[in-house]
């Protein structure tokens, strides 16, 4: 009996360069592990950063900014995405580059408050009649077309809901048995759907059927207590710049005037100020009616030093603004020209005015031993093996370039040594790679020696 594998239909996650960031690794009283949580070293930027997550939590640093300031490759990204990882994924969090605001398509003040309303997120939380439960029939009634014809259309769709308390048989419109199919729910799934609008939500498969064999990773939840016909309270999360969009781009007619009106509108269209007085003015509506939750979120701009003048006036402006996020920004400039002028020199590039409002924390170059800790750990990430000596000669290289060209190294290293038919990288195979792939200072040492043979 011949016996094959069975391969998950599971898509693997891509490794990105801080997929082994989970957070900032520190224990119950604050204070940083040496490494913990994919963090490795900066002791005192994570204790400061710990300190922020906890002002954010309590909703006392809206409005403030921060500012990650270090050379490259010293992990101010890392920081930055750690916050967002121990803020949890109900907190929006926006990054962004210092050059995105320059486009041919719309105001660079119009970006920067696009992202700020992207980071402010509103948790509304609604009183609806639903019937809920898992799904015990779903059987679509068929009738002849009224428009002639061979084909038969869907007259109603008879679903059976079943809770702890009680089950029930319900006749629904052909429109719901549409919204069925699109959300993909099938016989033992746990649905809701509300009485006044027929929308249908899928909550997960049933409990019951958790034992089963599934290949994709399913979400089980309990079977629904009370009756089926019920009061529920639906939480719903959107962001300022959602209700922005759903606003700005009104749902014309059926005719083909309007369509080809949708058709040739830009594809990039700003938002006024008008419009979002209005949504502001609603939100705070709900705010006070105590239907709504505003919930500050986190803005990440990296390459602060890439924005001009004009942005930097009107960053003042949006950070005092009542509703506003939480900035961090992140430079690896030391003293510059701001940009937008000629002669003003700034620390990190950031006219004073604004540096003044932020609280900064400064990133360290890592020593040898965080290095070669840091390069373990993409290693493991990565599933590569590797012997301690190619660990040693990583970090090594690490010191005498940077982290990130030690790092960069480990793939084509793995690559090599498949092709020698081995599976543990060694310290040749280090050497080979980096004798193929130079770094930034060698190649600028090449360009010194060489730089008549090259076009100027």
């Amino acid at each position: 009996m011949k016996i094959e594998e069975v391969k998950s239909t599971v898509r693997t996650q891509r490794i990105a360069a801080h997929s082994h960031v989970k957070g900032l690794g520190l224990d119950e009283n604050g204070v940083p592990l040496p490494m913990a949580a994919g963090l490795v070293g900066q002791k005192a930027a994570r204790e400061a950063a710990g300190i922020a997550v906890d002002l954010i939590k309590s909703k006392k640093m809206a409005g403030r900014a921060l500012l990650l300031a270090g050379p490259p490759g010293t992990g101010k990204t890392a920081i930055a995405l750690a916050i967002a990882q121990e803020l949890g994924n109900k907190v929006p969090f926006c990054p962004m580059v210092g050059s995105e605001v320059f486009s041919n398509e719309i105001k660079k003040t119009e970006v920067l408050m696009e992202n700020f309303r992207r980071s402010i997120g509103l948790r509304i939380r609604e009183t609806k009649e639903v019937y809920e439960g898992e799904v015990t029939e779903l059987t679509p009634v068929e009738t002849e077309n009224p428009m002639g014809g061979y084909g038969k259309t869907i007259s109603n769709v008879v679903i059976g809901l079943k809770t702890a308390k009680g089950t029930k048989q319900l006749k629904l419109d052909p429109s719901i048995f549409e919204s069925l199919q699109k959300e993909k729910v099938e016989v033992g799934d746990v649905i809701y759907i509300e009485a006044n609008s027929g929308a249908v939500k899928r909550q997960g498969r049933s409990d019951t059927f958790a034992t089963e064999f599934d290949l994709e990773t399913e979400e089980y939840v309990p079977l629904p207590k009370g009756d089926v016909h019920k009061k529920k309270e639906v939480i719903q999360d959107v962001t300022l710049h959602d209700l922005d969009v759903a606003n700005a781009r009104p749902q014309g007619g059926q005719d083909v005037l309007s369509m080809m009106g949708q058709l040739m509108k830009p594809k990039k269209t700003e938002i006024t100020d008008k419009l979002r007085m209005e949504i502001n003015k609603v939100v705070n509506k709900y705010i006070d009616q105590g239907i709504a939750e505003l919930v500050p979120g986190v803005l990440f701009i990296d390459e602060i030093h890439m924005l001009d003048l004009e942005t930097f006036t009107y960053l003042h402006k949006s950070l005092e603004s009542p509703i506003a996020p939480i900035v961090i920004f992140a430079t690896n400039r030391g003293r510059c020209v701001i940009r937008g002028t000629t002669d003003i020199v700034s620390p990190h590039g950031i006219p004073l005015d604004l540096l003044d409002r932020l609280l900064i924390i400064r990133t360290l170059p890592y020593s040898s031993s965080e290095m070669e800790q840091i390069i373990k750990l993409r290693a493991q990430t990565e599933g590569l093996q590797l012997e301690e000596s190619a660990f040693s000669r990583l970090s090594e290289i690490g010191s005498n370039s940077t982290l990130r060209y030690a790092v960069q190294l480990l793939t084509p290293a793995h690559q090599m040594t498949k092709v020698n038919g081995r599976t543990q990288i060694t310290k040749d195979d280090i050497d080979d790679v980096h004798s193929l792939f130079l770094d930034a200072k060698r190649s600028s040492k090449h360009l010194s020696e060489k730089n008549n043979k090259f076009m100027m």
